[in-house]
């Protein structure tokens, strides 16, 4: 007998943009394992529009009735992140499985109210940090735990996206330049990035960091307008890894021309270097294609490495550029779902990464080196 279908509501459904509509919607609909019962946003004749757009059966202003209805099983945030708190707290408080966008909210001390809220209720708490769900990471992961790099010498990351390229930014984007939105170079950029990076090589314990703020003013693409830059756009830090090995990372907006992520890994047997590529690559490793490089002899090229197929959870032609790595992290979802494990980051994991970003902007603040956050 066939599995029941997890019945899903989405809050933050545009049909025209959004991250919903262009990565979770394919996502999901190409996974047997799911069934989209219900959309909220904060107008009723919105989410109608998005209902009847979709074929999705039940529409919601009021967040807290989505995720009573007897028709949700796990509700999924896709909104701007200073929502985040109140959404994904009426999600918990019915009892009901969550899977929040990445950043999970728009300060530390949310995140532990969060955590705290998602124990309470005992269900599963998802984080979207879809990078560690792609085929060529978790690769990559395992080539490292078989003793591909030897002991760990150097990381080096570099991310730089073309938000903001050329002087301008579309509408949909410009809220993420207020620095109070948390939604800013540092925390998606940043975050994504680094969770990655300490996912391949332990976590950072020691940081000292610089952030700057390089383009003050952007103009808006479909009006013309000029508005106020007040989040940072340039992340430089050096870190002390666990094992005593040192990360250096530069992650910045702006790039005009290959806008790229690279994480490279030097060891005392091999390098390896994961490398986002095709038409999402410019977005970051959390969305575009990732391919794997090695080598294991000095003075050797890197050369791409094949990934094996188990890595696979779902063929990417099926979801787009946008949302396989998605679809892959709600293949691992619906698995931990069922066998109630869980594997796919959660909350706390969120936490920690959120005290790091604090880290970060304190060691910018105050020009010292943090430790034991």
């Amino acid at each position: 007998m066939a599995a029941k279908r997890i019945r899903v509501g989405i809050i933050g459904v545009n049909p025209q943009q959004g991250w919903a509509s262009r990565a979770h919607i394919p996502a999901l609909r190409a996974l047997p394992d799911y069934e989209i019962t219900a959309v909220g946003t904060s107008r009723i004749e919105s989410a109608r529009a998005a209902a009847e757009h979709f074929g999705i059966p039940h529409a919601f202003a009021d967040a807290r009735e989505l995720a009573e209805h007897p028709e949700v099983d796990l509700v999924v945030v896709t909104v701007r992140v200073p929502a985040h708190l109140e959404l994904v707290s009426a999600a918990l408080a019915a009892g009901k499985h969550v899977y929040c966008e990445w950043p999970l909210s728009r300060t530390t001390e949310e995140a532990e109210q969060l955590v705290k809220a998602a124990a309470a209720a005992g269900v599963h708490a998802a984080l979207g940090l879809q990078a560690r769900s792609a085929p060529a990471f978790g690769y990559a992961r395992q080539l490292i735990a078989d003793g591909y790099l030897g002991e760990l010498k150097a990381a080096t990351v570099y991310a730089g996206r073309p938000k903001g390229a050329g002087g301008e930014t579309p509408e949909w984007a410009v809220y993420t330049l207020d620095r109070a939105t948390a939604a800013g170079t540092l925390e998606v950029a940043g975050g994504h990035t680094l969770d990655a990076a300490q996912q391949l090589v332990g976590g950072i314990e020691q940081v000292s960091a610089t952030l700057a703020l390089r383009q003050r003013t952007l103009r808006v693409t479909e009006t013309g307008a000029e508005v106020a830059v007040t989040s940072p756009d340039e992340l430089v830090l050096n870190g002390t890894l666990a094992g005593g090995a040192l990360l250096s990372a530069h992650i910045h907006d702006g790039k005009i021309a290959d806008p790229r992520t690279r994480i490279e890994l030097s060891g005392t047997r091999g390098d390896l270097a994961l490398v986002t590529t095709g038409p999402a690559g410019p977005m970051g490793l959390q969305i575009g294609e990732l391919r794997l490089l090695g080598a294991t002899k000095p003075g050797q090229d890197l050369a791409e490495l094949p990934i094996p197929a188990e890595y696979f959870t779902i063929d990417p032609a099926a979801v787009g550029p946008q949302g396989f790595h998605v679809a892959q992290q709600y293949a691992q979802l619906a698995a931990d779902l069922r066998s109630g494990e869980r594997t796919v980051p959660g909350f706390e994991e969120g936490l920690r990464l959120h005290r790091l970003l604090d880290a970060i902007r304190r060691s910018d603040e105050t020009g010292s080196r943090q430790r034991g956050w």
